[in-house]
């Protein structure tokens, strides 16, 4: 089974369930597929022991020594990546096009070097992530390596817990991808409603089984009892309500799981949504 915490946006609290549930849980694998700004590893501590660059995209390289200055590859160039017989890195997207104009082979495509796979050892088990380069492109296509080397590392099918990125970019759509339930954590804002809708699309679109927690519920109820309606016309289960709980703010800056604080009401909530959804996953790989 893998199971993907995603938000439809930033900053509703989708990272403090995800490590919880990665505390709760001592015999899965972890992944944080959030690559843009990978941070689980910060509150799951832990000790790398394999690093390895990731090649995401290819670059234009013109050979001086090869090079005519025809002007051949500037006028073709969509992007005007290429000035005066060089090419800006920023501005290339690895089109190819260059090279099949050039007539005297002084162009070729070369990788690049768009991030770096990490694999770390957390007292719960394994934690596969990533560090993406500042400005690269391609991160859905780091996610998915992510999740590959996390997958080599289950043994007895073990519970895989993604944290996945926020919004419906193509990183969160690789995250989603292929998961057997997605786990959407949703805040009680216009905003956080629009972009939950959003979101719940693309994991209804993917053919992944959604669930729902609606974190610092009670700071706007009314658009809570929104959510819930939005929620109970589609047939999506709300599983869980967070109660706003100032215990959190401690934890981060602690850099420890909610969950480990036993007097927090939000932590005591989100065991009960961890053992809900740990029953309802096993009930739908039982249909």
């Amino acid at each position: 089974m893998q199971l993907v915490i995603i938000s439809g946006k930033g900053g509703t609290g989708k990272t403090t369930v995800a490590a919880s549930f990665s505390y709760l849980s001592i015999n899965s694998i972890k992944a944080d597929c959030d690559v843009d700004a990978s941070n689980l590893h910060i509150i799951l501590e832990g000790k790398d022991r394999e690093s390895k660059p990731f090649t995401g995209a290819k670059l234009a390289y013109i050979d001086p020594a090869k090079c005519v200055q025809c002007g051949d590859c500037e006028n073709t160039c969509r992007f005007g990546a290429i000035r005066n017989y060089k090419v800006n890195e920023l501005r290339c997207e690895g089109c190819a096009a260059c090279t099949v104009v050039c007539e005297f082979d002084a162009i070729s495509l070369e990788n690049e070097i768009t991030g770096r796979t990490i694999i770390t050892e957390i007292d719960k088990g394994i934690l596969s992530r990533a560090e993406m380069e500042i400005g690269a492109e391609g991160s859905g296509k780091l996610v998915t390596e992510v999740r590959k080397n996390a997958i080599q590392y289950r043994q007895n099918n073990e519970l895989i817990i993604l944290d996945g990125s926020p919004g419906v970019g193509c990183a969160v759509m690789a995250s989603i991808t292929e998961c057997d339930a997605a786990l959407i954590v949703v805040e009680p804002s216009q905003s956080g409603l629009e972009d939950f809708a959003r979101v719940l699309s693309v994991v209804e679109f993917l053919g992944v089984k959604p669930y729902v927690c609606i974190n610092k519920y009670n700071i706007n109820e009314e658009i809570s009892h929104e959510i819930q309606k939005f929620c109970s016309d589609r047939d999506v289960d709300v599983i869980g309500r967070i109660p706003f709980d100032n215990t959190v703010i401690k934890a981060i800056n602690e850099l420890k799981p909610i969950v480990s604080y036993p007097d927090s009401v939000a932590g005591k909530e989100i065991k009960a949504i961890w053992e809900k959804l740990k029953y309802k996953m096993k009930e739908e790989a039982q249909k």
